[in-house]
C-alpha cells in the first residue's frame, strides 16, 4: 500500500508542474473563443478550430449532414480549390485531418511553427467563404455513403451498436448514428450543406485552441488578423432533450454475418456536464455534488482498468467463460452517458453464460465493495495514464477543444483529477447499486450469421477518418 501511495505522489508531481505550463485565453470581439496552450519542447504547433455542433443537433430526415459538411469543408473556396488546402498544408511540412462526434465537429492542422499563418489563413477562409455546389456535394455524398457501407453495414460490431443506440434512447438524438441513416444520406441536398454551414459555422459557435512553440499574445494578434474580421450571427436555440426515464429492461437482437457472438449490457448514467447543468454550478463550485461520475469512473477502472482488473481476471482467466470482456463510461459528454459492460463467450459457452457471470460481478461488487488497495491500484492508473497522455501536445490541444465544446471548460481538467482522487471506496460501492440496475438497462446480443464469404466493399474515393 505504501508503493501506490508513493506512486501516486510522484505522478501527481508529474502532472502539477505539466499544469504549470501556460495557458492562455482571449475571446475576440466575434465571439470566437481562442484558447493557447505554451509548450516549447519542440518547434511544432498544432491547430484546431471546434464547432459547438455535431450530430446531436441534428434532426429526423437530416441525420449525418454534420458529418457530410465536414467532408465539404475540403472542398474549396474561391481562394484555395477544391483539394488545394490539404496540399498547402502538406507542401508546408504539416498534416491534417478532422473528425465528426455526437457533440462537436473539429478540424486541425500539425505544422511548424513557422506555418501557423499558413493554417490560420487557410481556416479562416473556409469558415466564411465554402463554396457549395451541386457537383461536388453529390460526388461526396457517394463518398459518405460508401464509408457507411465499410464501417458500419460491413462491420457486426458496428450495426450492433447503432441498433442498440436506437433502442437506448426514445427521444434523445444520440439514438441516431453520427454518420446518419443511409435512407436520409440518400435524400440530402446540398441544400442542406448549405443551411448546416450557415446556422452554425460562425466565430461566436467555435473554439480556436493552438498548442506549442508559441507565445500567446503573438498567437491572439495573429488570429485577431485572419479570424477577427468574419462576421457573428446569431445562433439558433438548441432544443435541451430530456430523455424520458427508462422503466424496465429493454432487449434486442441483431442478426449479421459475425464470427462470434457478443453481450453488451447498458445502463443510463449520469454525464457531467449536465449534472453541473442541472445544479447550476461550475466545476469549481461544485462541492461534492458531481461526485457520482467520478465514482463511475473508478467503477470501469475497478472493472476493466487492466489485465488484473476484475472482469478479465475473473471471466477471462478464472472462470475462461469469455474470451474477452470489458467495461466503459464517459463522464465528458455534452448530452447523457451510459456505463457499459460487454463479453464476447469463449468456445462453447453462451451469452447467456457471459450475462450470468457479469451479473455475478456485479452483486458481488455491490454486496462487498471494493478494497481500498484496489482502489488505489485504480487511482494510480488513472493518474499514470493521465501523465502519459499529456506527454502528447496533440492530446493536451485535444482535450482543451473536447472540454471548451462541451460547455465545462478547460479550467476543469486540474480539477476533475483531484476529485478523481477524492473518490472512496464506499462511494464506488454506492454508485454500483444506484446505476447498474435492470430497470435502466439495455441488453444487446449479437446472433453471429454464416459469412457469405462475399467481398468487401471497395471504396469510391479518399474520406476524411474520422
Amino acid at each position: 500500500m505504501k508503493g501506490y501511495l508513493i506512486n501516486i505522489v510522484l505522478l501527481l508531481g508529474i502532472l502539477q508542474v505539466n499544469a504549470q505550463a501556460e495557458v492562455f485565453e482571449h475571446t475576440l470581439k466575434n465571439g470566437l473563443k481562442v484558447i493557447v496552450k505554451e509548450d516549447h519542447r519542440a518547434p511544432v504547433v498544432i491547430q484546431q478550430i471546434w464547432y459547438k455542433v455535431g450530430s446531436m443537433d441534428e434532426r429526423t430526415g437530416v441525420t449525418g449532414i454534420a458529418h457530410v459538411l465536414e467532408h465539404m469543408m475540403f472542398k474549396g473556396t474561391d481562394k484555395v480549390p477544391a483539394g488545394e488546402f490539404s496540399k498547402r498544408i502538406a507542401a508546408a511540412g504539416g498534416r491534417e485531418n478532422a473528425f465528426t462526434s455526437y457533440d462537436y465537429t473539429a478540424y486541425f492542422q500539425q505544422l511548424h511553427k513557422s506555418k501557423l499563418a499558413l493554417a490560420m489563413e487557410l481556416e479562416a477562409d473556409r469558415m466564411q467563404n465554402l463554396k457549395l455546389t451541386e457537383k461536388n456535394f453529390s460526388k461526396e455524398i457517394k463518398v459518405v455513403m460508401e464509408e457507411r457501407r465499410l464501417r458500419t453495414d460491413d462491420e457486426p460490431h458496428s450495426v450492433l451498436q447503432e441498433k442498440m443506440m436506437s433502442v437506448i434512447y426514445q427521444q434523445h438524438p444520440y439514438q441516431h448514428p453520427i454518420i446518419g441513416w443511409m435512407s436520409d444520406l440518400e435524400s440530402l441536398t446540398v441544400g442542406d450543406a448549405r443551411v448546416w454551414y450557415n446556422r452554425w459555422y460562425v466565430p461566436n459557435n467555435a473554439t480556436l485552441v493552438i498548442g506549442g512553440d508559441v507565445k500567446a499574445a503573438e498567437v491572439f494578434a495573429m488570429a485577431e488578423r485572419y479570424y477577427g474580421g468574419i462576421a457573428k450571427r446569431a445562433l439558433t436555440v438548441r432544443h435541451n432533450f430530456i430523455e424520458p426515464k427508462q422503466t424496465g429492461i429493454k432487449h434486442l437482437v441483431v442478426k449479421a454475418p459475425a464470427e462470434l457472438p457478443h453481450l453488451v449490457m447498458s445502463y443510463h448514467a449520469p454525464a457531467l456536464s449536465k449534472t453541473l447543468q442541472e445544479n447550476k454550478i461550475s466545476i469549481e463550485d461544485s462541492g461534492n455534488q458531481d461526485w457520482k461520475v467520478y465514482a463511475l469512473q473508478i467503477l470501469a477502472g475497478v472493472l476493466d482498468g487492466n489485465e488484473s482488473a476484475r472482469l478479465n481476471k475473473s471471466l477471462v482467466r478464472d472462470q475462461q467463460i469469455a474470451s474477452a470482456a470489458g467495461a466503459g463510461y464517459d463522464a465528458t459528454s455534452r448530452g447523457p452517458s451510459l456505463f457499459t459492460l460487454e463479453a464476447t463467450p469463449s468456445t462453447g459457452k453462451t451469452v447467456n453464460d457471459v450475462e450470468v457471470a457479469l451479473r455475478n460481478e456485479i452483486k458481488k461488487l455491490i454486496k462487498d465493495g471494493i478494497s481500498h488497495d484496489e482502489l488505489k491500484r485504480v487511482k494510480v492508473q488513472v493518474v499514470a495514464d493521465e501523465v502519459y497522455k499529456r506527454d502528447s501536445l496533440f492530446y493536451q490541444v485535444m482535450q482543451i477543444g473536447q472540454m471548451e465544446s462541451i460547455g465545462i471548460g478547460h479550467r476543469a481538467i486540474p480539477v476533475m483529477l483531484q476529485k478523481l482522487q477524492a473518490v472512496t471506496a464506499e462511494q464506488v460501492q454506492k454508485i454500483a447499486e444506484e446505476i447498474l440496475q435492470d430497470d435502466s438497462l439495455t441488453i444487446a446480443v449479437l446472433d453471429p450469421q454464416p459469412l457469405t464469404g462475399k467481398p468487401k466493399h471497395q471504396s469510391i474515393g479518399a474520406a476524411h477518418v474520422h
